[in-house]
């Protein structure tokens, strides 16, 4: 979420529009920001659209358009079935969705579409943690439902990172500092023993390789090797 996806979809359609026919479908559950049929982003950036639960009741208006845009497409059962009829019918068709739940498992149907799409664009947020990109959704609340349709009261737009702290609090995964730590990880101890005692031997190695005697032959070594190249 908060990535521009909305946005996106808006620009595409506005381009269109200038010299095709454009149906935009909204999903009917979402009414954050109006209750008017329409695309709205989280700045309120606003575009009029046909509001539905499921594709097949924008079906009868979708033959009069040459270009159908859908926000939300992951809340849209038959978004598949669909998308592939239109396209094959020779419209363009453009999907804004999310590709994850807030758990970060697949939206199935959104996953299907990937294969049988000409291009994808996956576009990315900004962590509201530490500011750096982020390709994750945190959820605020406890609902456990796929389908909770929010906003920043809602939903935060995580880094890795910053993911797996967040659901750690929650109880929901491992501690942020466990995250990595796999065979070679647990072996750190051993390896930091190891390499301590290491280079406590080449000290003294260096140290003993620097008395006058072994540092003459050392030069006498390099001045060989200098002659014999």
């Amino acid at each position: 979420m908060f990535s521009g996806k909305t946005s996106e979809l808006m620009r595409r359609v506005r381009r269109y529009k200038l010299y095709k026919k454009c149906l935009v479908i909204s999903y009917k559950g979402d009414n954050r920001y109006s209750s008017e049929a329409a695309i709205i982003t989280h700045d309120r950036a606003e575009l009029k659209a046909q509001s539905a639960y499921r594709l097949s009741e924008a079906e009868n208006a979708a033959h009069s358009y040459s270009v159908i845009g859908i926000d939300e497409g992951q809340f849209f059962p038959d978004v598949v079935d669909y998308v592939e009829r239109w396209a094959n019918a020779g419209k363009t068709v453009i999907v804004a969705a999310l590709d994850g739940t807030f758990q970060r498992k697949p939206f199935n149907h959104i996953l299907q579409l990937i294969p049988l799409a000409e291009e994808v664009l996956k576009l990315r947020a900004i962590c509201s943690h530490c500011h750096r990109e982020a390709a994750f959704t945190h959820r605020l609340g406890d609902e456990k439902d796929v389908e909770v349709v929010g906003g920043a009261e809602a939903y935060t737009a995580a880094c890795r990172a910053c993911f797996r702290s967040l659901t750690w609090e929650k109880g929901q995964a491992a501690p942020l500092t466990e995250r990595n730590r796999g065979p070679q990880a647990q072996r750190n101890p051993a390896v930091k023993t190891r390499s301590a005692s290491g280079r406590a031997k080449q000290r003294q190695h260096e140290a003993d390789e620097n008395t006058p005697a072994n540092t003459i032959a050392k030069t006498e070594r390099r001045l060989s090797g200098l002659v014999l190249r």
